[in-house]
């Protein structure tokens, strides 16, 4: 899901920058969410040029990008962000550039080790991941996992080089860096689309020199500020610590690889669904973590190094006061994004189908798993900054037996509610896993540091109420214009735009006259910016 100076000698033996400035939260918040909102709309630009392919191709493309995210949370993203920031954080500056290039050593070296290992391993592991009863070609598959699976390396390098940064608080290189894996996928699609409509290989390229892309628009930011790592393979003391808060990732990312091995053998098992549902999956995922990305992940992503700084001074009563308007910041946004996706959903699926050739079976599956996917965005919002919050503290362990539970969870009430409700029985099994989740981390931060939970939830109330009149005046918005459906890509964005900005406007509209901090906020901003 998710993104992502020629200095000649290493950063400990140059000249070190002074210490960065502190910058404004609000400022670094802005910050990632342009950049999110960049990476997500190109990105959709992408989905709608792969969505040109047939099914049996992008089925198989689908299995075959699965295999390097399998690992790619715990050895890029969720390792870097979650487990080196903190420790990375409490050193003085030679230490953290010693760090940096004992850290980037070990973590390339492990990525090559499992990307040739996933080249010679693809057959057993494709086979691992679909149905015996398959509706999707298998050999091809095959074919193209082990074309991309230099793609781990490639995102791993790319990680580091986001966590150097985003460590010292420059998040603008790193928030616009998945923009440029987006336009390399977008041009080589391009040339694909007119000269090879039917190649797997350019497919496959597609994706592997986006990453690649992602990685090099990096490296110039790494120089300036004198964060450009000499990978080397060598021990650090702070390397142990780093690692020991990485062990308990194993368990969730195993739990989470369930997850995924589960749902694309139910996706592929042609006694469930027909071919073009797990790319049907795909369409669905990109718009679930467009808007997640946009609301969620970029305010906490954000302000995960402010929480760390908060953490190692001990000042506790700071930290929890960010804890909760980062709560509130993420929940006001996140609602009314889910109630217009769950009210405008098919209109959402149909802006993908660019050429006008989307199958119908595509465009319905797609519809189906957004609407129950929206209704689990509030919950995991909620989720994604609390278990930042035990993250940030170096309370690995807890943070992870319980999004290993969540996840097992979730397996569990796919294998009962999906087989009654059918493909929207994923969101509704991801909205109660989620729900328990939420309520364990509430738990354990209010033993450990207390939790105001009538504060939180008087608040939410406030805005999942406000939310669903947004929703149903979108739904009575687009209810006198034609029916959501595939080739009507013009008629989707134009009820997308009037149902969606009357439903927005609504809802900031009686948040701002029911006095809600986070819309009058909103509103005296752009006032400001307007020169009011």
């Amino acid at each position: 899901m998710s993104a992502p100076e020629t200095a000649e000698t290493p950063a400990s033996e140059a000249t070190l920058p002074p210490a960065p400035v502190p910058r404004s939260a609000a400022r670094n918040t802005l910050i990632v969410m342009a950049g999110t909102l960049g990476s997500r709309l190109s990105g959709v630009v992408r989905q709608q040029l792969i969505n040109g392919f047939g099914n049996e191709l992008l089925d198989a493309f689908t299995i075959a990008s699965r295999v390097p995210n399998l690992f790619r949370e715990l050895l890029a993203e969720g390792a870097l962000v979650n487990s080196f920031i903190p420790v990375y954080k409490s050193l003085g500056s030679d230490e953290k550039s010693q760090l940096a290039r004992t850290f980037s050593g070990a973590l390339i070296g492990i990525n090559l080790i499992l990307m040739v290992l996933g080249i010679l391993a693809a057959p057993w592991i494709v086979d691992l991941l679909v149905a015996k009863n398959a509706n999707i070609d298998t050999g091809l598959a095959i074919y193209m996992t082990r074309l991309v699976m230099p793609f781990l390396t490639l995102i791993s390098l790319a990680s580091i080089a986001m966590g150097l940064l985003n460590a010292d608080e420059h998040f603008r290189e790193s928030s616009f860096a998945p923009i440029a894996f987006n336009a390399v996928s977008i041009v080589i699609l391009l040339v694909a689309t007119v000269l090879f409509p039917h190649s797997a290989t350019w497919l496959a390229l597609s994706w592997l020199l986006g990453g690649l892309a992602q990685l090099l628009v990096q490296l110039p930011a790494l120089g300036k500020y004198g964060l450009l790592p000499t990978p080397q393979l060598m021990t650090h003391p702070a390397l142990g610590r780093v690692l020991v808060q990485m062990a308990p990732f194993t368990l969730t990312t195993g739990a989470r690889q369930i997850l995924n091995i589960y749902v694309q053998r139910l996706l592929t098992n042609a006694a469930f669904f027909p071919s073009g549902t797990a790319f049907a999956y795909s369409n669905a995922e990109t718009l679930f973590t467009m808007v997640n990305g946009l609301f969620v992940v970029s305010p906490a992503l954000a302000l995960f190094p402010r929480f760390s700084q908060l953490a190692a001074d001990n000042d506790w009563p700071s930290f929890k006061e960010l804890t909760y308007s980062t709560l509130k910041t993420v929940t006001f946004l996140a609602a009314p994004a889910s109630a217009l996706l769950v009210a405008l959903s098919g209109y959402a699926i149909g802006i993908f189908d660019l050429r006008g050739n989307m199958p119908l079976d595509r465009f319905t599956s797609g519809t189906l798993i957004l609407t129950g996917w929206a209704i689990a965005l509030v919950p995991w919002a909620i989720n994604t900054v609390l278990l930042r919050t035990f993250y940030a503290r170096q309370r690995t362990r807890e943070a992870v037996v319980v999004s290993a539970v969540g996840f097992l969870l979730e397996v569990l009430l796919y294998n009962v509610v999906v087989p009654r409700l059918g493909l929207i029985g994923f969101g509704i099994s991801t909205t109660i896993s989620g729900v328990v989740v939420c309520f364990s981390l509430i738990y354990l931060y209010g033993r450990q540091l207390g939790f105001s939970v009538p504060n939180l939830a008087f608040y939410l109330a406030r805005v999942v109420g406000l939310s669903v009149i947004a929703g149903i005046v979108a739904k009575l918005v687009s209810l006198p214009l034609p029916n959501p459906g595939p080739h009507q890509l013009l008629l989707s964005i134009f009820v997308l735009a009037l149902a969606g900005g009357l439903g927005l406007a609504s809802y900031l509209g009686l948040a701002a006259a029911l006095n809600v901090g986070q819309a009058r906020g909103l509103i005296s901003g752009v006032r400001r910016r307007m020169g009011r």
